[in-house]
């Protein structure tokens, strides 16, 4: 959550997503902590999850209208908690699209059969998703997901095939 959004409680939220349908289709946000609490701010006890009234786009992000939430010092006491949504909640991906969340732990292998580690994460710059690729023996590897290098993506295998060399 990025910070209080009014007067009236609402909350101001960045979504990660390029499509933030699963925040609009759902009226129960949970929340976590921030992975690091500023030291100038105790930490604040967060509640389980937060009942929506109300969510719409707002420019790059999103606003909502919490349930007993009634004003702006409530609403900031709640900055910087990590939201998410129930996974039936998600639009369903259409054919050849991938949430980032069911990619990472999928082995990796290129056209020789080598394994070339574990996706441990995806970094999104702007163009294309890049897979980031970790293994004990080699350092991270980046690999772009896009056609040129992804030949196929099994998620019942879990396993992604690429056309990537072990020494690159």
């Amino acid at each position: 959550m990025l910070d209080a959004w009014g007067i009236k409680g609402w909350i101001r939220v960045q979504p990660y997503a390029k499509d933030p349908q699963a925040l609009f289709s759902s009226r129960r946000w949970f929340l976590r902590p921030p992975d690091a609490a500023p030291a100038s701010r105790p930490a604040t006890p967060l509640p389980a999850y937060l009942r929506i009234s109300e969510a719409r786009e707002h420019g790059d992000q999103v606003v909502a209208s919490v349930r007993d939430i009634a004003d702006r010092d409530a609403a900031e006491a709640l900055r910087g908690a990590r939201i998410f949504v129930a996974r039936s909640s998600f639009p369903t991906a259409g054919d050849g699209e991938y949430y980032w969340v069911d990619l990472i732990g999928l082995e990796v292998l290129n056209r020789d059969g080598a394994l070339l580690g574990e996706v441990a994460g995806l970094i999104d710059n702007g163009v294309h998703s890049v897979l980031r690729v970790r293994s004990e023996d080699a350092p991270e590897r980046l690999i772009p997901f896009v056609a040129a290098y992804i030949d196929g993506v099994d998620l019942q295998a879990r396993r992604i095939n690429v056309d990537w060399g072990l020494d690159y």
